[in-house]
């Protein structure tokens, strides 16, 4: 008798153990697990990247056609273009120095110099990009060898350029020059030596080829290629262009103008590679204009 108790509460005795263990080893069903409580939320995605964007001034031929050719390119770079169409050479420079613009692209570096000197901005060049061969045009004169004498030939009025224009008459034997004339000394209306009976007259640049198209049959114009591109000019119908063979394109290659200082910006940098890595190669193609790029 006293065995067969003791054989019961034993038996209740593991019973209540295997029991306790039980309990202890699982936990309510409405309870979360720690550890997933205090997880960070390292699963969501990061937010993305804010793109930059770069707002530069251009005249609209070719120079915003070169600037929309890499749009894409510089967007996956998350680099968004703003591009602002100037039609004079006056405003994309002070709305480049004022902080309108970031960047500006329709000038090369003789003009940069000569609006910086008259102006005391401080703008300077973030790289070469492109060289626009300047022409002798007309709408009516087939072959200089017809031009009569007491013709009228248009020039730009701005320094550089009208230097540039001045130089190319002198390359065709319409006007003599003094001895030594180059970009460096810059010559004016007021320095030619001989006009050959010629009535030179110098216009703002962006007013040349209007002035042309309007103008009396047997004028001519030398006529900055941007411009001359708007009015429907390409190289292939110039009368003249002038000798590329020199440094020509270098010295009057177009930029992309910044503020001293931002040349070093890696957006800028971005712009100037893309438009240097065939940019202009892929205009050609597509308009046939004939512009050079610059290696």
């Amino acid at each position: 008798m006293k065995k067969t108790l003791a054989l019961v509460l034993t038996a209740a005795l593991v019973i209540l153990t295997f029991a306790a263990c039980g309990n202890a080893a699982a936990p309510a069903a409405t309870e979360a697990p720690a550890a997933v409580e205090a997880a960070p939320a390292a699963e969501e995605a990061a937010p993305a990247a804010e793109s930059v964007k770069l707002t530069v001034g251009a005249s609209s031929t070719p120079h915003a056609e070169l600037l929309e050719i890499v749009k894409p390119a510089l967007a996956e770079q998350g680099i968004e273009l703003n591009i602002v169409i100037y039609d004079d050479y006056v405003l994309p420079n002070t709305a480049l120095q004022d902080g309108t613009l970031d960047a500006n692209y329709f000038q090369h570096t003789p003009y940069l110099n000569s609006f910086n000197a008259q102006n005391g901005t401080d703008l300077v060049s973030a790289g070469l990009i492109h060289y626009e061969p300047f022409g002798i045009y007309s709408q009516s004169v087939t072959d200089l060898a017809e031009l009569a004498e007491g013709a009228t030939i248009i020039v730009p009025d701005d320094d550089s350029n009208q230097t540039r224009a001045l130089l190319l008459l002198q390359q065709e034997g319409l006007v003599e020059l003094p001895e030594g004339a180059s970009v460096d000394t810059g010559v004016t209306l007021l320095d030619i030596v001989d006009n050959k009976g010629y009535n030179v007259q110098a216009v703002q640049a962006d007013a040349v080829p209007s002035l042309l198209s309007n103008s009396d049959a047997g004028t001519v114009a030398v006529i900055n290629y941007n411009y001359a591109l708007g009015a429907g000019f390409k190289t292939s119908d110039a009368l003249a262009i002038e000798d590329a063979s020199g440094n020509a394109a270098q010295t009057y290659a177009n930029i992309i103008a910044v503020r001293r200082g931002d040349e070093s910006r890696s957006d800028i940098q971005a712009l100037v590679a893309a438009l240097q890595a065939g940019a202009v190669d892929t205009y050609n193609e597509q308009t046939g204009a004939g512009i050079v790029a610059i290696q």
